[in-house]
C-alpha cells in the first residue's frame, strides 16, 4: 500500500467516524463540486484567482455597458450550464438525505445541480442562474427563454464560440473580439414591464436577501455539525456559517483538494477528490432512524 493510499485510508476512517457521531449534519458546497461537469471554478487549489475578476454587484445595476458585456459573455456560456448534468458528489449527497443524515444544504454554485440530482432540502445561498428577474418589477423569466430572445435579437452570435468560464459566463482569447460584441449587442426588456433583466443571482460584492440569512441560521441550528465539500471559503458568506459553527463548538469537516479560508477551524480537513470519498462516505455510514 502506497503512502498517500495510507494516508487517505487513516483521514477517510477519522471521517467515517466523526460524520457516525452525529446524526444532524449541515453540508456546504462551492464551486468544486461542479468542476467534473464541466463547469470550471474561479480559482486554484490555492485558493488564488484564475480567471479575470468578475462582474460585481453595484457595476451590474449602475452600468449599461457593463450589463451588455455581461449579456455578450452569458449568451456563449449558459450552455455550460443548461447542458450541465450532476456529478456523482451531487448523487452522493442526494443519497445522504434520502438516508436521513442532513438536516439540509446550502451551496455557493449557481446551477442547481443539487435539485437536478434530486436533492430536496437546498438554499441555493448566492441565488440561481436558471432564471432572471426584473429590477423595476420583480417578475420572473426562465433563462432558457431569455437566450432564445437574445439569440433572436442578436443573430450574429450563433456564429461565434467563446471559452468556457464560471457560472455560465465565457470568455474571449481576442479583448478586441470582446468589445466588438458588446458593442453590437442588442439587449432585451422584461416582457411584462419593458424593465432591466438580471440574473436571479447575487453578484459579488452583493448582499444577501433577509430570507436567505434566516433560513441559513434555521439549518445551522438544527444541525450538530457543518461539512463543506468543494469550496475555498475564500467567499466570506459561506466562512461565515464555517466561522458560527466553530463558534458554537460544532465539528467542522472539509472535503476540498485545495486550501481553503478555515483549514485551521476544521475538526478535519481531507485534500482528496470530493466524488471518491462522498461516494466512499455513502457506502460507509450508518443509517440513523427518522430525524
Amino acid at each position: 500500500m502506497s503512502s498517500s493510499v495510507h494516508h487517505f485510508l487513516t483521514e477517510f476512517n477519522q471521517l467515517l467516524t466523526e460524520f457516525n457521531q452525529h446524526r444532524r449534519w449541515l453540508v456546504l458546497t462551492g464551486a468544486g463540486i461542479s468542476l467534473s461537469t464541466g463547469i470550471p471554478t474561479y480559482r486554484n487549489d490555492q485558493g488564488q484567482w484564475i480567471r479575470s475578476t468578475p462582474i460585481k454587484h453595484h457595476e451590474f445595476i449602475q452600468n449599461p455597458t457593463i450589463r451588455k458585456r455581461y449579456w455578450a459573455r452569458s449568451i456563449l456560456g449558459w450552455p455550460s450550464v443548461a447542458n450541465a448534468t450532476p456529478s456523482n458528489s451531487h448523487i452522493a449527497l442526494a443519497k445522504l438525505e434520502r438516508q436521513q443524515r442532513l438536516t439540509g444544504l446550502i451551496t455557493q454554485n449557481v446551477d442547481r445541480l443539487h435539485q437536478q440530482a434530486g436533492h430536496q432540502q437546498v438554499i441555493d445561498l448566492h441565488g440561481r442562474l436558471d432564471r432572471v428577474r426584473c429590477l423595476q418589477c420583480s417578475s420572473f423569466e426562465s433563462r432558457e427563454q431569455l437566450q432564445q430572445r437574445l439569440l433572436t435579437r442578436n443573430p450574429f452570435l450563433l456564429h461565434i464560440s467563446g471559452l468556457t468560464a464560471p457560472d455560465g459566463d465565457a470568455s474571449f482569447h481576442d479583448p478586441q473580439l470582446e468589445e466588438s460584441i458588446t458593442e453590437q449587442l442588442q439587449p432585451v426588456p422584461c416582457l411584462i414591464c419593458g424593465g432591466t433583466l438580471m440574473p436571479d443571482v447575487v453578484f459579488f460584492g452583493g448582499t444577501l436577501a433577509k430570507e436567505t440569512h434566516t433560513a441559513v441560521q434555521q439549518l445551522l441550528q438544527q444541525s450538530q455539525g457543518v461539512m463543506v465539500v468543494g469550496s475555498s471559503l475564500m467567499v466570506y458568506s459561506g466562512y461565515r456559517i464555517c466561522k458560527q459553527a466553530y463558534q458554537e463548538g460544532k465539528p467542522l469537516l472539509i472535503i476540498n483538494r485545495g486550501v481553503t479560508r478555515a483549514d485551521e477551524l476544521a475538526s478535519l480537513k481531507i485534500s482528496g477528490d470530493c466524488e471518491y470519498t462522498l461516494q466512499q462516505l455513502v457506502e460507509n455510514t450508518c443509517i440513523n432512524d427518522p430525524l
